[in-house]
């Protein structure tokens, strides 16, 4: 909170002096001084509006809470867990009932199918022609 006051209060005096050396060049040293004070309340006010909603925007801040489940509300989808579970023992399973098919000598290599055209090569041709012609 004391932060945010003297970001707050930064901004107004930056207004102040900015309106007053830019309007004292024209203006009386009273209508300057005015002017000047009225642009630090209005910059100020400007810089509490900025801080309420970028507040709002990255949402509440906990801050050294014991609450336990605001703290767990905090920090929910922050932290990423890659561990997987443990499965050795029905991967050892299913390796030795493989490893037991296997030794039955049922092994079949893949055969996939040949991708041969029964088509005519001049029609393929005509085809192609056709095709480049558009």
């Amino acid at each position: 909170m004391k932060g945010k006051l003297r970001f707050n209060l930064i901004a107004g005096i930056v207004g102040f002096v900015f309106t007053f050396i830019f309007s004292i060049r024209n203006n009386l040293w009273m209508t300057s001084m005015y002017r000047a004070l009225l642009a630090c309340a209005i910059w100020f006010i400007l810089a509490f509006l900025m801080n309420w909603v970028l507040a709002a925007i990255t949402g509440p801040r906990v801050d050294g809470s014991d609450d336990a489940e605001m703290q767990n509300a905090h920090e929910r989808g922050t932290v990423l867990d890659l561990s997987t579970p443990d499965e050795d023992r029905e991967l050892m399973d299913l390796i030795q009932s493989e490893s037991s098919r296997k030794e039955g000598g049922d092994f079949v290599p893949l055969n996939p199918p040949k991708l041969v055209s029964t088509k005519d090569p001049e029609e393929l041709a005509k085809a192609v022609r056709h095709l480049t012609e558009e």
